[in-house]
């Protein structure tokens, strides 16, 4: 981190041969004045805003369904871990074939013509229905195991003086998961912040930069341009927004215990 700051102080040179060139803050000031990184970093807040909710809800409901004794349940957690664990350029190319304007499965399930990744103001969509499935496996799995150390003589005590499933959950299930909620959001907005492999594969940031995220626009400066100063300052601001949405997270979580 200290090294990706100073190399953010510089018009670096990867010749060793050649001095690199001290421009102090000149990599950040630019940063705020480029439209392409405004919209890298709007994109990239808007991703985490949608995804990482759904990932939650979803990965909840499922855990809550799988934690009862039901036929086919180890199956079942295995079928919706799944994506988890299967790489994200494959997936990421399946669901391009899925949402391609032309022949595309979605296009052909809902009889539609909508050109989904080469539409300026669709191509985000796919974009998120990707960054849901595949996290959904991994939030069911750490709520499962949040559910599955809430004693249950605690839900046997509240049946018996007459509660019913919403006040199950209300007053017993999310208090005490409370502590697996904050770990799961903190992890998930980390890792909506780096989203990087689907769009790379996807849509490399296009159409008209309108899928560009911090992580790809980080990448494309330092290695097809060879901008690696900027591209420091690139992955700096994100740290530090990053760091700074944890610790605000954390903070309020743990003031609501």
């Amino acid at each position: 981190i200290l090294y990706a700051f100073l190399i953010s102080l510089y018009k670096w040179n990867l010749n060793p041969e050649l001095p690199s060139k001290f421009v102090g803050l000149a990599n950040y000031i630019t940063m705020f004045q480029d439209p392409v990184a405004g919209t890298a970093f709007k994109n990239t807040v808007l991703y985490t805003v949608i995804t990482v909710p759904g990932q939650m809800i979803l990965g909840f409901l499922i855990a809550y369904a799988l934690n009862k004794k039901i036929y086919g349940q180890t199956t079942l957690r295995l079928l919706y871990y799944l994506p988890v664990v299967t790489s994200w350029i494959f997936v990421s190319l399946i669901f391009e074939y899925l949402f391609s304007g032309y022949g595309g499965l979605v296009n052909y399930i809902f009889h539609t013509d909508i050109q989904w990744l080469s539409s300026p103001s669709m191509a985000m969509v796919p974009i998120y229905v990707l960054g849901i499935w595949k996290g959904i496996g991994w939030s069911m799995l750490i709520f499962l195991a949040g559910l599955q150390g809430v004693p249950p003589s605690l839900y046997e005590a509240a049946q018996i003086d007459g509660a019913n499933k919403w006040n199950l959950i209300r007053h017993i299930t999310m208090p005490l998961l409370r502590p697996t909620i904050m770990f799961e959001l903190v992890m998930l907005t980390i890792g909506g912040f780096n989203v990087f492999l689907s769009v790379w594969v996807m849509t490399s940031g296009g159409p008209m930069n309108s899928t560009q995220v911090v992580s790809v626009y980080m990448f494309q400066q330092a290695f097809n341009y060879f901008n690696f100063g900027y591209g420091s300052a690139l992955s700096v601001m994100l740290f530090v927004i990053v760091f700074i949405i944890a610790q605000i997270q954390r903070r309020w979580l743990k003031s609501n215990d």
